[in-house]
């Protein structure tokens, strides 16, 4: 597993970078080539969307980086992506009708001379990460942000970005309901003052710990190459904060009522008669085939084996009981893929069972972004798939690729 632990320094560094852009006379309508977030989207639509023409998709989840790489080039030369003529921090906001949902500015943060106080939440999986790496080092480009929520109150880049964002956008897209809007901030008064905002604080990863893995991999394997920054969206968890929900499991292949019986052998559980619901603090609930059941209070002594070796914190997290003392011990689930199903959507888990021999839903609470920062300072990293940050950025709008030496024979440019 690489090491995730920042390295000292006096803050968060976001610059300036010249993106690479779809350009709509060659691309079509935007809505038509980003990629929604990768949680969001199934296989199928996933294939669906890689057969469009000029779709990110094409790039994004390509199983060989070469072809991927090929055809990146090719847009580029055909002019569907162009560069930026002048750098920039790339204001960005979702919004549903008046409704914003998430405000943040995307740039280059600096991974390497300084120090980046990024605080990752969750561990990874060393050859998820081997994937990532081998994806970016192929194609030579990152196509989608990391996601980073910051505290800083009380900066007056608030009301600039206020005023940017009251100015003609750079780019605008729509993905179902939501509205994506990109303005670019091109003055260098400006970009001092947006950058100083998130420089004041850490941050914390909300999505892409696997990508921040492998950019530490590659800035390690390459000092002086292209991974010493990566493209980032720092979102103002003051100002527009980021929602926080949980990640539910789907267990297939296991009997509700059997689960139920044999988790009362490790904690407390009560059948719920008016069916399933989201649970509150401190519980899980069960689901499936039609019945459902609260549990609680897990019992000092199994949980301490299930827990053996694990920080001390994990006893009081609902993914450690659920993961280690449910399905682990209680039900002898392997830890093999396709074992366990993660839904981000309760209501979806909960149909997904409802049918007899359809297997059990395990509900999960949410976990508070307070209590995740304050883990993630003490270096404590929670279970996998513990959190489900959001609103995530789509990918298409603003692509990274590192500047040819000399940028004034990069060929075209966008104004």
């Amino acid at each position: 597993m690489p090491s995730l632990t920042p390295l000292p320094g006096p803050g968060l560094r976001i610059r300036p970078f010249r993106a690479v852009r779809y350009t709509p006379v060659a691309a079509g309508d935007l809505s038509r080539v980003i990629c929604p977030p990768y949680d969001g989207l199934r296989p199928a639509h996933a294939l669906a969307l890689r057969r469009r023409p000029h779709h990110l998709a094409r790039l994004l989840y390509s199983a060989r980086p070469d072809e991927a790489a090929r055809q990146l080039a090719l847009w580029l030369e055909r002019g569907v992506l162009v560069r930026d003529e002048h750098p920039a921090l790339y204001v960005y906001r979702q919004h549903c009708g008046d409704e914003v949902l998430q405000r943040g500015v995307i740039g280059e943060l600096e991974l390497a001379g300084g120090g980046v106080p990024v605080l990752p939440h969750e561990g990874v999986r060393d050859h998820v990460v081997s994937q990532r790496a081998a994806h970016l080092a192929g194609l030579r480009a990152q196509l989608e942000p990391l996601l980073l929520g910051y505290r800083a109150p009380g900066s007056p880049a608030t009301a600039l970005l206020d005023r940017i964002t009251a100015r003609r956008p750079l780019a605008t897209a729509r993905d179902g309901d939501v509205t994506h809007t990109l303005w670019a901030c091109t003055d260098p008064v400006e970009q001092a003052l947006v950058a100083a905002h998130p420089a004041r604080g850490s941050a914390l990863i909300a999505d892409g710990h696997h990508r921040y893995a492998a950019c530490l991999r590659l800035a390690a394997r390459q000092p002086r190459g292209p991974w010493g920054r990566t493209l980032a969206l720092l979102v103002d968890q003051e100002a527009h904060p980021l929602r926080l929900a949980a990640v539910h499991r789907v267990v297939p292949g296991v009997d509700a009522e059997k689960a139920a019986r044999a988790a009362a052998e490790v904690a407390r559980v009560r059948p719920l008669p008016e069916g399933p619901r989201l649970p509150g603090p401190g519980e899980i609930v069960l689901t499936g085939a039609g019945g459902a059941w609260s549990v609680t209070e897990p019992r000092p002594a199994p949980l301490a084996r299930a827990l053996a070796g694990r920080p001390a914190a994990w006893h009081d997290l609902p993914a450690a009981i659920a993961d280690h003392l449910l399905l682990e011990r209680a039900w002898s689930v392997p830890d093999l893929p396709g074992a366990v199903h993660h839904v981000h959507d309760a209501g979806l888990a909960i149909t997904s069972v409802a049918a007899p021999d359809r297997g059990v839903a395990v509900l999960l609470p949410a976990v508070t972004e307070p209590t995740v920062r304050a883990l993630a300072e003490a270096g404590v990293l929670l279970p996998r798939k513990s959190t489900s940050f959001g609103p995530k950025p789509v990918a298409g709008l603003v692509l990274r690729l590192p500047e040819p030496r000399r940028a004034g024979r990069a060929g075209r440019t966008a104004g």
